[in-house]
C-alpha cells in the first residue's frame, strides 16, 4: 500500500500574517488522511518566529495523529533559525525533494 503524501509549498515570508493560512493547510491535510507531509520551503524567502512556532504546532498536531513530517530546501536563514532555537532537533530537514524520495524509498525497502 503506497502512503498518501501532501506536499506544502509556501511562498514568500512566513510570518504572522501567513501562519494562520499555513496552519490550515496543515489541518485539510490532515482530515484528509494524508499520512506523509512535506513542505517544501523552496519559494520561502524568510521565517520568523511565529512561522517557526506554527512549524512546531504542525509538528505536535501530526505527531498526536502519526503523520510524518518533512521539511526539505531550507534556505541560511531559516536554518541558522532552526540551529539557534535547537528545533533542527526534532524535524527531520532535508536538501531537497530528491532526497525527501530517496528517504521515502528507503522507509520502504
Amino acid at each position: 500500500m503506497n502512503a498518501v503524501v501532501q506536499i506544502i509549498e509556501p511562498e514568500g515570508i512566513l510570518d504572522g500574517t501567513k501562519t494562520p493560512d499555513f496552519q490550515h493547510q496543515i489541518e485539510r491535510s490532515l482530515e484528509s488522511g494524508v499520512q506523509i507531509i512535506l513542505v517544501d520551503f523552496s519559494n520561502v524567502t524568510f521565517m520568523d518566529s511565529s512561522g517557526l512556532g506554527a512549524l512546531v504546532k504542525a509538528l505536535k498536531s501530526l505527531n498526536e495523529a502519526s503523520v510524518q513530517f518533512f521539511l526539505c530546501s531550507i534556505n541560511d536563514q531559516i536554518r541558522m533559525l532552526f540551529e539557534l532555537t535547537s528545533m533542527d532537533n526534532y524535524f527531520v530537514i532535508l536538501d531537497d525533494r530528491a532526497q525527501f524520495t530517496q528517504h521515502l524509498q528507503q522507509q520502504k525497502s
